[in-house]
């Protein structure tokens, strides 16, 4: 029966334990700390009559920290995390024979004393006094429930669990204060409960409830009297009485539970002898904890979702709130992940790429105009063993977030970029440049920030083949990936520009600094991360409106209080006719360009492949208006592989390509997802160009991203000019009296030639639409 007392004056058991504290405490209480004796010399003043009077009586109870359930979209459970492994259970959900057997053990008279046991004490001071060492405690139940709630409270900072658990005669006064206060605010019933609900029972297990789950894989209320006297006997020492380590140990501390429960009363002779002769019985439950047990090998996306939590202020103000919150646990978190999404990406980034290969992939989705991250995938799997080919570095993600430390070049696939903030600069699409296979760019035309030159150097850029010369305009640049057209295309529109247009789509390096801006940046030359590439797409699918990825849709906390983040935090990156001129453009590299093998048939697809100097990096981002999709392969170590003649998922490849195994990969990471999704198109916009035959193909088919066919054949034909207004978007062979429109004559030896300004079209002309709407006349 709960011993319940009112809030007056001290009892006269309290009168004594508050006389202990400064006097017998000095000698007596040193029984029930490890130590033979402790004396008062020495004792600060909170450890004298005074100071113990000083001491607030309101002890502060933490929530217990418990286990967070992280789930997927759809409420799923993609894994248990956890500080502690804890489940806090009533102590009606707890056996009886469980609660009577810590009680026989710990503290058999706990229903009959106050916050101190007189009577016990002394027992154990004399008991050890005759044995010559410590062989008895004297802490009642309610003082070892006040320890425990220090050590709670101090979490994993190592400095206040040391003092949580220091062996001092100041520390067990402050205990013991607590104590007797707390014996006029709970009943002994919610002692007990608290009790076993925060005590640790080895093996990570924190409260009965994950105990008996651990050792015997059946919840606290259905625990056997033998079950339950094992689980007792670990208190006392949890390491020593580590029935899964010290099976001899446990059995023998379970007997002294089971015969101290005989001679208290609380069992039968005959359960006694019962339930000694029993074995152990263990059914043990590995720790089914942690983002390595996550459901459709979503372990590194998991460990985003923690990363991100820790960085949000919507789960706390500081870094140290929002740490304690997730140590303390008990937290339900939805995420944006998709199950469907996530499985087809974990099977897409093993289809072509082994788990032991020398290089790896990540694949990673995430939806236009959300910016929520459904699926994140790579080849080596997510644990510490590197023997089994395990890895904690999470290959789609900035450094921040777990990934690499600087991230991968991007190669071809940022040449969108750069045609975006062309077209958004006034630059019409028709607009042409003539090279030859290589050309020597002269950096002291490329202007810098504040407007002066970038250098005085020379800058040789080669297209990928020897027999890409020739003129291109924009959409058969993109489609053929000529290097040439980028750079020239990047001096026209200018870097400072160009940069902003890639802030503005939230690219940037993968050690999450902005982009260096120099010339090479419109070859992919700086390193990125797989998610940032497939947000910035994703600009492209969402008609100029850029969203941060985010993974957590909500949080609801242990009282079922509810936390949601604000989102999705999107904003415009470039006018809605800029991405649909894009998606146009971008249709025709899988359509029959460079990303011919990522088709998805029956659906609008756009995209772009990428490959970096000596095959180190190969590239495929592509979406489809429901989906943007980033895949990366390469190596993943310090040293970057150089992919020539080797061998990756069992084939062999000459050399790899951005088309010939990300494309693949992507294809079926976006198959599996979009699987039973409604196709939709693209915003229809006709784009205008320089020529009808502008991607004829010759039959050189030994192209860098495995497509067939190369540039239109070499030469300088006589192209017609066309305009393109900026602010009407009409374009055309001549023109009426539009105003304000771009007509470039196009590149000779790389060396750019403006043709003026002239007159716009309203008919559309080339390829274009009466009444479409414009682009803005300045950059983003």
């Amino acid at each position: 029966m709960a011993n319940k007392r009112s809030g007056g004056g001290l009892s006269a058991t309290q009168q004594a334990a508050k006389f202990l504290g400064v006097s017998v405490l000095a000698g007596a209480v040193a029984a029930g700390i490890a130590l033979p004796a402790v004396g008062i010399a020495g004792l600060t003043a909170k450890e004298t009559a005074q100071g113990f009077e000083e001491l607030p009586i309101d002890l502060k109870r933490p929530p217990l920290s418990q286990k967070t359930r992280i789930l997927d979209a759809e409420g799923g459970l993609i894994a248990d995390v956890y500080s502690r492994n804890r489940v806090v259970v009533p102590l009606d959900d707890i056996s009886p024979w469980m609660r009577k057997g810590i009680v026989a053990i710990e503290d058999s008279r706990f229903y009959e004393h106050g916050a101190v046991d007189l009577k016990g004490l002394l027992r154990a001071l004399t008991r050890n006094a005759q044995s010559g060492e410590v062989t008895q405690g004297g802490s009642t139940l309610t003082q070892q429930y006040v320890k425990n709630v220090f050590v709670e409270e101090a979490g994993n900072e190592e400095e206040a669990f040391e003092y949580a658990t220091r062996k001092t005669l100041g520390r067990k006064i402050t205990e013991l204060k607590y104590a007797i206060a707390l014996e006029q605010e709970l009943t002994k019933d919610q002692i007990l409960e608290n009790y076993l609900n925060i005590t640790y029972f080895s093996e990570q297990a924190y409260g009965v409830e994950a105990a008996a789950q651990r050792y015997f894989s059946k919840p606290a209320k259905d625990l056997e009297l033998h079950e339950a006297a094992l689980l007792a006997g670990i208190v006392q020492n949890p390491s020593k009485y580590n029935p899964v380590g010290f099976p001899g140990n446990a059995k023998e501390r379970r007997d002294t539970v089971l015969r101290r429960m005989a001679e208290v009363g609380d069992i039968t002779p005959e359960e006694f002898e019962a339930a000694q002769g029993k074995e152990l019985g263990l059914d043990v439950s590995a720790p089914r904890q942690g983002c390595i047990t996550a459901a459709d090998e979503a372990g590194f996306f998991c460990d985003y979702v923690a990363k991100a939590f820790l960085r949000n202020p919507a789960f706390g103000k500081t870094d140290k709130e929002r740490l304690a919150r997730w140590n303390r646990g008990g937290l339900t978190i939805r995420t944006t992940l998709q199950p469907k999404a996530q499985a087809a990406a974990a099977a897409a980034s093993k289809s072509k790429v082994n788990p032991d290969d020398e290089v790896a992939a990540a694949v990673v989705s995430v939806e236009p105009g959300t910016g929520k991250i459904v699926a994140m995938a790579q080849s080596r799997p997510y644990g510490f063993n590197a023997e089994k080919h395990q890895t904690m570095l999470n290959l789609s993600v900035n450094h921040d977030m777990g990934g690499s430390t600087f991230g991968f070049q991007v190669g071809s696939t940022f040449k969108p970029v750069v045609a975006a903030a062309a077209l958004e600069k006034g630059i019409s699409p028709a607009h042409t440049f003539k090279s030859d296979y290589k050309h020597e760019f002269d950096l002291s035309k490329f202007t810098t920030c504040d407007g002066q030159p970038y250098n005085q150097e020379k800058y040789d850029v080669p297209n990928e083949l020897k027999t890409e010369r020739g003129t291109w305009d924009m959409t058969s640049a993109l489609g053929m990936s000529i290097n040439t057209y980028a750079i020239d295309l990047l001096q026209k529109t200018g870097m400072c520009q160009t940069a902003r247009m890639a802030k503005a789509m939230g690219i940037t390096q993968g050690s999450g600094k902005p982009l260096d801006i120099q010339p090479s940046m419109a070859l992919g030359a700086q390193p990125s991360s797989p998610l940032t590439m497939a947000a910035a797409y994703a600009t492209f699918a969402n008609r100029g409106t850029y969203c941060e990825p985010m993974a957590i849709e909500s949080v609801t906390d242990a009282e079922g209080n509810e936390l949601r983040p604000p989102g999705p935090n999107c904003s415009s990156a470039m006018a809605p006719k800029t991405a649909d001129t894009i998606n146009q453009m971008l249709k025709g590299v899988v359509e029959d360009g460079t990303g011919t093998s990522a088709g998805l048939p029956g659906r609008e697809t756009a995209g772009k492949t990428g490959t970096t100097d000596e095959r180190r990096n190969a590239w495929f981002v592509g979406y489809t208006p429901e989906l943007s999709t980033a895949v990366w392969v390469g190596g993943d170590g310090a040293e970057k592989v150089s992919m020539f003649d080797i061998t990756i998922g069992g084939q062999y490849y000459a050399k790899v390509s951005g088309g010939g195994l990300p494309g693949p990969i992507w294809r079926t990471a976006m198959s599996g997802a979009l699987e039973g999704v409604p196709a939709s198109a693209f915003n229809p916009v006709k784009v205008p160009r320089a020529k009808p035959d502008m991607d004829k193909k010759p039959k050189d088919d030994d192209r860098d991203d495995g497509r067939p066919g190369g540039p239109p054949p070499p030469g300088d034909p006589e192209w017609p000019e066309f305009s393109w207004d900026p602010l009407t978007g009409g374009n055309g062979n001549g023109g009426g009296n539009g105003s304000g429109g771009w007509t470039d004559g196009g590149t000779t030896d790389g060396g750019t030639t403006d043709g003026g300004t002239t007159g716009g079209t309203t008919d559309g002309g080339w390829g274009g639409t009466t009444g479409e709407p414009g682009y803005p006349p300045s950059p983003r």
